[in-house]
């Protein structure tokens, strides 16, 4: 494929991107001139030491935060051009977001918890409800709409996060260290899911500093000193198949 049809083909395209944070007298170089294209429904790791630019690559992604220079290209649309209100709803819709500490709501129940991205799309109620059902269905919680977060096991509150992240049907799901937080079965668990979620087509981009995890992407990009050091492509669930 020429590198035109790659550009054309790209949902994520970063150009000669740097983010620049001054802390007193010191300029940090978070990001220093990245340049890299990400494809729909590819299956990325972002890895590397603590300060090597993870977090700073993920908030921009997420469009949490802008580059100090260079072009961040979401979808065919340029970043740095957006207004306000227009990342809010690129946000929205375009990206849905997993974390470590889940970030639900805690007095309510799972179904309004992946219910609330849709508050701000003028969906009628009924609407946002079968859809965030689904949603619950999707991530095999069907029969636990009901529970609050804490009457859910840490594997189920992250189920419930990723059926959010889904619910809005986004270009990109973006996770940040999604299992952190979860034992080593769990976590195996929400792999698996995770797998199936881009098998179906979803483009995933996860955030780890754990090589287990990044094992079951298609392609690990590490990061260091605020560059890409390595982009490598590799076979999809390494990790389980080294377990069988």
């Amino acid at each position: 494929m020429s590198e035109t049809r790659e550009a054309a083909s790209a949902v994520i395209r970063f150009r000669d991107v740097a983010r620049r944070y001054v802390m007193g007298d010191q300029v940090v170089n978070a990001l220093d001139g990245v340049g890299l294209d990400i494809a729909r429904n590819e299956y990325v790791a972002i890895v590397g030491a603590s300060g090597s630019g993870k977090s700073t690559m993920m908030n921009i992604i997420g469009c949490l935060d802008r580059p100090t220079e260079g072009s961040y290209v979401l979808d065919g649309e340029d970043v740095g051009h957006m207004s306000e209100l227009k990342l809010a709803r690129v946000r929205n819709r375009e990206i849905g977001f997993v974390f470590q500490s889940f970030n639900l709501l805690p007095r309510a129940d799972a179904l309004k918890n992946v219910m609330q991205p849709l508050v701000y799309r003028g969906m009628r109620l009924s609407e946002r409800r079968a859809l965030a059902e689904r949603a619950l269905q999707r991530v095999g919680l069907g029969d636990r709409i009901d529970h609050l977060p804490n009457q859910l096991s840490g594997g189920q509150r992250q189920r419930v996060a990723i059926a959010r992240a889904l619910v809005g049907q986004p270009a990109i799901l973006l996770a940040d260290e999604p299992t952190g937080n979860l034992d080593s079965r769990t976590t195996q668990e929400i792999m698996e899911l995770f797998d199936e979620l881009h098998d179906e087509g979803q483009t995933i981009i996860m955030v780890t500093h754990e090589p287990d995890i990044a094992a079951h992407c298609e392609r690990v990009i590490r990061l260091e000193d605020g560059r890409v050091a390595e982009d490598q492509r590799q076979h999809k669930r390494r990790a389980l198949e080294q377990q069988h």
